[in-house]
């Protein structure tokens, strides 16, 4: 198995696959609204995303539940955080800091 990126208009999704339409099957499996418009196979086994480059200082804490509202939302960040609002009780800047710092982080 190789690892793959697959460029969507919205997002880059990383997926293990043993080819390049294998990749594409596991997108249309896991995010049926994306289309690919770009696969690569990897030269590697890893992947890395620069904090630095993505404006992120120090540490930032991953939350689970931000991510599972990021994917039942299909990745539109207003209804994340409507949807993490619900599910913690939190205010709105709190869940729109929570959600915002966990989308690089995927879903």
């Amino acid at each position: 198995m190789a690892l793959f990126e697959i460029e969507t208009p919205a997002h880059i999704v990383i997926a293990w696959a043993d080819d390049e339409e294998g990749a594409k099957n596991a997108l249309r499996e896991n995010y049926p609204g994306e289309d690919p418009i770009r696969v690569t196979k990897r030269p590697r086994d890893v992947w890395v995303i620069s904090k630095a480059v993505l404006g992120l200082t120090g540490a930032v804490e991953t939350s689970e539940l931000a991510r599972e509202c990021l994917y039942r939302a299909g990745g539109d960040k207003l209804h994340a955080i409507r949807i993490y609002m619900q599910e913690t009780g939190v205010d709105l800047d709190s869940a729109r800091k929570t959600i915002e710092s966990n989308i690089v982080y995927g879903w």
